[in-house]
């Protein structure tokens, strides 16, 4: 293992000097020592030497490392605004102008992995891709039953190219850890392992077919985002068979504004499409390069995405997911105390930290750019101080938000070029405020002890019987009580006065959320809940 990790490294070497990077090699304490042998190396010299722009050499670069290597320059390519301009197009090309593999090779697929020869499972099928990307391509193809669809197919080999390259990214990951002073902080190696569950989930296309369905259903109706429809029995783990869509890239931005497209409210729409998918679906795609996304213009005046791949979609737990929004809102509200509170209940900086000053760090960075047009905010900027701050306070990373990061980036991005002025935070905390009222208002009481329902009848129906078994073997003794014996008793009753107690407070509550008439009867299990609850306070 230790050879190919050594090999590896040697021909991402080889490939740097090929195209005339191997400045990059330089700036890398790592790879240094390699540089010399490659330019020393014969089968380089003739190479070296190319009038091909920077922008381009560098494209060409990560298309011949491979799929890694292709998804971190999609991922840069979506911030044209921090990009060099030449660097930005060319990296665009990466979304979805990768080069095909042979239509030759597309039908051995079909035959593969259908058992059957393409012009059997489709009417039509054209073995020219209609766009490549770095993990699979696509080609149009048309069902028996007449639907015009596409077909994604894996590219042949990619997932030991995948797996090579992540032993390469683990190694550095592991050095790092141990000769660099912040990888306790910055976590290098769990960051990694995050994004290997990413990328090995995009080699099973059954798996991105459930996410499309999800998806589907989650946006059912909404006039803001349309996800194509499925066909799942022409679906394995390497081929995925979806309904074809037709739209405008949302980078063709001449043909939107030919067509007299509502810009402003796109770039609102997508805005509010994030946070709804993150937080009251807690389901975002989560590679939304544009390459990916599209705008259905049938009519101009209400524009609507619709958005393809869904190879990487994000997910949170319940407690990242009320701090993320907590911390958002506390942040569109301007309560720096309450997002350094909130960092400290977290974990996510040590619970040693000075609040006040905290707060006043994060004050300074965040206080400028209120009020302002995405044209006069880069939050690549503003996350780079953050960082920055955040080291002064020992922060730790969390592999587990750096997904939904690099989402928020891409969004930015994507804001950025379709409309400048968007204001990102009148648009955002309408859709957090209605969420975290559903969270916490008495609705969201009433759906939680309908859930739990039938926990609580399993736990009052066995309860007294429990507490009745734990009785019996103190009385059994006609001892007196000993203390042991007198604690076991109260503890007993304690336990069976305030689970009941607790469960009549909440039908009680359950009646008065639901407002029904009269309302009498809720405050009456209420009142007979908290005296419950007193009668089974522990006794002395």
């Amino acid at each position: 293992m230790r050879f190919r990790l050594l090999f590896r490294l040697l021909a991402i070497q080889r490939v740097l000097v090929k195209h005339g990077l191997d400045d990059l090699i330089a700036s890398v304490h790592l790879l240094r020592p390699f540089r010399f042998i490659f330019l020393l190396s014969p089968w380089t010299w003739g190479q070296r030497k190319s009038d091909k722009p920077r922008a381009v050499r560098i494209r060409e670069a990560l298309q011949e490392l491979g799929p890694v290597y292709v998804k971190f320059g999609q991922s840069v390519s979506t911030r044209q605004d921090i990009l060099p301009p030449d660097i930005g197009v060319e990296l665009a090309k990466l979304q979805d102008k990768m080069p095909p593999f042979p239509g030759e090779e597309a039908l051995a697929q079909i035959q593969a992995i259908y058992g059957r020869p393409a012009n059997e499972i489709f009417a039509e099928f054209n073995p020219a891709a209609l766009a490549a990307a770095s993990i699979a391509q696509v080609h149009v193809a048309r069902l028996h039953s007449g639907e015009e669809v596409v077909v994604k197919l894996l590219r042949p080999g990619v997932r030991a190219e995948i797996e090579r390259d992540l032993e390469v990214m683990y190694a550095i990951a592991g050095m790092a850890r141990r000769y660099w002073k912040e990888a306790r902080r910055l976590r290098p190696v769990e960051v990694v392992a995050e994004y290997e569950k990413t990328v090995l989930n995009e080699l099973d296309l059954m798996r991105e077919a459930a996410n499309a369905s999800q998806l589907r259903r989650n946006f059912q109706g909404s006039d803001m985002l349309y996800v194509p429809e499925v066909y799942w029995d022409y679906c394995r783990p390497r081929a995925m068979v979806m309904e074809r869509i037709h739209g405008v890239p949302i980078s063709d931005m001449d043909t939107l504004r030919r067509a007299g497209t509502n810009i402003p409210k796109l770039a609102a729409n997508g805005v509010e499409i994030f946070f709804t998918q993150c937080f009251r679906h807690n389901f975002f795609h989560a590679d939304m390069h544009p390459g990916n996304i599209f705008v259905d213009i049938t009519d101009p005046a209400n524009p609507k995405y619709a958005a393809v791949d869904f190879g990487i979609i994000g997910t949170l737990d319940d407690r990242d997911r009320r701090y993320l929004a907590e911390n958002f809102m506390a942040f569109f509200d301007r309560d720096y105390h309450r997002v350094a509170r909130l960092h400290v209940d977290s974990g996510w900086v040590p619970a040693s930290t000075r609040v006040d000053e905290f707060e006043s760090a994060i004050r300074t960075v965040c206080e400028p750019i209120f009020n302002k047009p995405l044209k006069e905010i880069s939050f690549g900027q503003v996350l780079i101080r953050l960082f920055s701050i955040a080291r002064s306070f020992d922060m730790q990373v969390q592999p587990q938000l750096v997904l939904l990061q690099k989402t928020l980036l891409n969004i930015e991005g994507l804001g950025r070029q379709l409309y400048p002025e968007l204001d990102l935070w009148q648009t955002g905390a309408p859709v957090l405020r209605e969420w975290m009222e559903e969270r916490t208002g008495p609705k969201a009481m009433v759906r939680r002890i309908r859930a739990e329902l039938p926990e609580i009848r399993y736990v009052v129906d066995r309860l007294p019987v429990v507490v009745r078994k734990l009785m019996d073997r103190v009385d059994q003794d006609e001892k007196p009580l000993g203390p042991d014996k007198a604690m076991l008793r109260n503890w007993a009753r304690s336990r069976y006065f305030g689970f009941a107690g607790a469960v009549m407070l909440f039908a009680g509550a359950a009646l008065l959320a639901f407002a029904t008439s009269p309302v009498w009867p809720g405050w009456v299990l209420g009142a007979a809940g908290l005296g419950l609850l007193y009668a089974g306070r522990p006794q002395p």
